[in-house]
């Protein structure tokens, strides 16, 4: 039987580090792709590559022999304008045409609650909401969103963007609004595996977070994938008891605090 082998970008970033372990499983390889040195494991598990998505002949050669890619590389926050569109923007082209390239029939594209972030907090939020950013960081997410669709339609590419909420091993670092965005690290794992074995799912958007009693987000377009969560923030609220509520637009807002954060600046989370 031959193995599948399955292309992750970012792999040594937050995202990829939670999923490495959570996605082997026996007849898989990961090939790892990141610019920050990693370690393979011992066995032929995993596949190390030190490599930029924005290097054409790089992705060309990473994505030799692949049969799924999951795009988790590029910048995680706010960032220059010219950073964000040479890596986030720029990147993610060049990954998908490699991809397209190479045959992959199945991409799954990391994008964020940030790109529909000046949207106003309700519940059960639509995944395939239209784009409404916060940041620079946003427009770029609302950009791969745009070309995962186009590669669809262009090519057939089964396609699916997540847009992740928070995905971090509790959600205590983001304070009470993590009780709202969580994607545990288990259930980004139980998301990813729906992606990764959803028969023929076209060009889909979807909501990546937990099922918290606190969600904002619909879990609909996810779960006709197959995902189920099996997680929910609330356990930590009475930890998050005592630190301070969002007021204002970031109360009011999607995006939370990226809605009032300088452009083309680093902010915290």
């Amino acid at each position: 039987m031959t193995d599948q082998r399955v292309l992750i970008t970012g792999s040594a970033g937050v995202v990829g580090t939670l999923m490495r372990p959570r996605l082997k499983r026996e007849g898989r390889v990961l090939r790892l792709l990141d610019l920050a040195p990693q370690a393979a494991a011992a066995d032929a598990s995993e596949e190390i590559v030190t490599a930029s998505v924005t290097d054409p002949a790089a992705m060309a050669e990473a994505c030799e022999g692949v049969d799924a890619l999951i795009h988790l590389g590029g910048h995680s926050r706010e960032n220059t304008w010219e950073a964000t569109l040479d890596v986030n923007i720029n990147g993610t082209q060049t990954v998908l045409a490699a991809a397209q390239a190479a045959g992959i029939r199945r991409v799954i594209l990391a994008s964020s609650n940030h790109a529909v972030g000046f949207r106003r907090v309700d519940s059960d939020l639509p995944a395939d909401s239209s784009p409404r950013p916060d940041t620079y960081y946003g427009v770029s997410k609302a950009a791969i969103e745009a070309l995962g669709s186009l590669y669809h339609s262009r090519f057939g590419m089964d396609v699916i963007v997540i847009r992740i909420g928070s995905c971090f091993e509790t959600p205590l670092p983001l304070g009470p609004r993590g009780l709202q965005t969580w994607l545990s690290p288990d259930d980004g794992a139980r998301l990813f595996e729906a992606c990764l074995s959803a028969p023929s799912p076209g060009y889909r958007l979807i909501w990546g977070v937990s099922d918290n009693t606190r969600r904002i987000y619909s879990l609909e377009e996810a779960e006709a994938l197959g995902y189920k969560s099996l997680d929910d923030a609330e356990v930590y609220a009475e930890q998050l008891a005592s630190k301070p509520a969002p007021t204002g637009p970031a109360a009011e807002y999607v995006g939370g605090p990226f809605c009032t954060a300088p452009l083309g600046v680093f902010n915290p989370l």
